[in-house]
């Protein structure tokens, strides 16, 4: 079995063999990564210039940071079918679908915060073990597959929330609920040392989601196979990779992020509700595509992932106080999307000629 190589840069991915001879210049992954980062940080210090409100840490930057905490682990959940080689059209009706069910176990069976997210949870990777089961026997397209969960979760949520309650909504509020939404690092001090008042406590989910994939994909047998099956289920198949295991394996756990972000956006906002994850889908690919994954499998990027989404974050907020419209911001964030698959392209030739020629 072929190793995947891994770059300095902790971006992962099996497209592109090192040559022997010795490299002068940074990889086109890190410089990436780099360049978001730097996006990132002028584009915050930009919009702190035109509107000093951006810079707020409890009214701004607080709701800012929750956002993209969510959205990373959206963000993740479409990365890791990307590792495969597929995408998650349903992964914010999965995020309602796990949302549903741990509104349902606070309100109708008075379970305590932990075990309303263990549920959440697992409904999140029982559907998506679901969907990649139905991929691996059929042989359909996970487009396809995923397009079709999409419309099914969408009615089934619907009917749900109907049937289980009276305006749509579970309202009931377990014990640690509105802590978790309001509370940040401040809240958090070892002696007289605390940490910032502008992350959320909510964010720990988010850095758990980060450790937990970067070391499946850096150090584990499994994550080298899922990217192995990415980079070309031929071969990968007949290297005695199971690929139709690995398959379900990555849907299984983008079901599983994806209701843990759909989790996470019912506490920020308070509510379980049927709309939760309505407008998951373009930052799904927003975030991993603009970090370094592609979109073809076999490369993944954990911190680019969250290094995208910020990007997009920050654009998204720094405009709406600058008085853009939601309109326009679509606009914008749509040609970012454009660009973004429009590099995934470039890179994807790029590494395919470099290979060539060291051959």
């Amino acid at each position: 079995m072929t190793t995947p190589v891994t770059a300095p840069d902790s971006d992962i991915g099996t497209a592109e063999t090192t040559p022997s001879r010795p490299v002068h210049r940074l990889p086109f992954w890190v410089n990436q990564r780099l360049g978001l980062l730097v996006l990132v940080v002028i584009l915050s210090a930009l919009f702190g210039l035109l509107r000093p409100a951006f810079l707020d840490e409890r009214l701004v930057l607080f709701p800012l940071l929750r956002d993209i905490s969510t959205l990373t682990v959206v963000a993740l959940a479409q990365m890791v079918v990307l590792s495969v080689g597929h995408m998650n059209l349903a992964v914010g009706r999965m995020a309602a679908l796990g949302a549903l069910f741990a509104g349902f176990g606070y309100d109708r069976l008075g379970l305590p915060l932990p075990l309303g997210l263990v549920l959440c949870l697992f409904a999140g990777a029982a559907i998506g073990a679901l969907t990649g089961w139905i991929i691996t026997r059929t042989g359909v397209s996970s487009f396809v597959v995923t397009l079709a969960m999409d419309f099914a979760l969408l009615g089934l949520v619907s009917l749900l929330y109907s049937a289980l309650t009276e305006n749509a909504a579970f309202t009931t509020k377990p014990s640690g609920l509105a802590e978790l939404r309001s509370y940040s690092l401040a809240d958090i001090c070892v002696g007289p040392v605390c940490g910032s008042s502008a992350v959320p406590q909510l964010a720990q989910f988010t850095v758990l989601a980060l450790l937990g994939l970067g070391f499946l994909y850096t150090c584990t047998r499994i994550g080298r196979e899922l990217l192995l099956t990415g980079a070309n289920p031929a071969a990968a198949e007949l290297s005695g990779i199971p690929t139709g295991r690995r398959v379900i394996l990555a849907h299984t756990l983008s079901g599983l992020l994806a209701a843990l972000a759909g989790f996470m956006a019912a506490v920020s906002t308070g509510t379980f509700r049927a709309s939760i994850g309505d407008d998951f889908m373009l930052p799904s690919f927003l975030g991993s595509v603009l970090g370094g994954t592609l979109l073809t499998g076999g490369v993944v990027s954990v911190l680019g992932a969250l290094l995208g989404t910020s990007l997009v974050g920050v654009i998204r907020k720094g405009l709406d106080l600058l008085g853009v419209g939601l309109e326009s911001l679509n606009i914008y964030l749509g040609c970012v999307l454009l660009m973004a698959l429009s590099a995934d392209r470039v890179r994807t030739v790029v590494s395919y000629r470099k290979v060539v020629r060291s051959t």
